[in-house]
């Protein structure tokens, strides 16, 4: 496994238990509107199955239960962000709808065209390979699916 790779597992599963509050609080909860606002877009175009990758403790695939899909996974490098998810998602009651598993990004395992959507938020720059990783989301994709990417960029200026 490459370095990079080993490095971000240990960084995510050592904060799992602390990622959601330090995400909020990075973000100025800026994260919790830009979510809400990723379902309403994709709710537009109303998916029956959809993956969010880099889905570490399951915020994006919890927010996407309100679509009423049939389906969504959830693939995470870290098991231990994993864990986190999965407790939210049993204390929700979704765990018929949602199903995480351990993935790498740049090799998901699911077929091709196996998804009406792909979600990943704040996710793409801890990709080792950010080409790959997107090449993997567009093959899982069905034709005319919706892809969607929330990230962090760095402002010009502060506000």
């Amino acid at each position: 496994m490459a370095e990079k790779k080993v490095t971000i597992r240990k960084m995510f599963d050592d904060i799992s238990g602390r990622y959601d509050l330090l995400n909020h609080l990075l973000s100025l909860g800026i994260d919790r509107s830009w979510r809400k606002r990723m379902v309403k877009i994709l709710g537009e175009k109303n998916p029956k199955k959809i993956l969010d990758v880099a889905t570490g403790t399951a915020d994006v695939a919890i927010a996407m239960a309100s679509l009423k899909p049939l389906r969504i996974s959830g693939i995470d490098f870290s098991e231990k962000m994993l864990a986190q998810g999965r407790e939210k998602i049993t204390r929700l009651g979704l765990e018929n709808l949602i199903t995480l598993k351990q993935g790498d990004a740049e090799k998901i395992p699911f077929s091709d065209s196996s998804f009406d959507a792909v979600t990943v938020a704040f996710g793409v720059r801890n990709f080792e390979n950010l080409e790959q990783g997107l090449r993997e989301m567009r093959r899982i994709l069905r034709p005319g699916g919706t892809m969607m990417i929330l990230k962090f960029s760095h402002p010009g200026s502060f506000p």
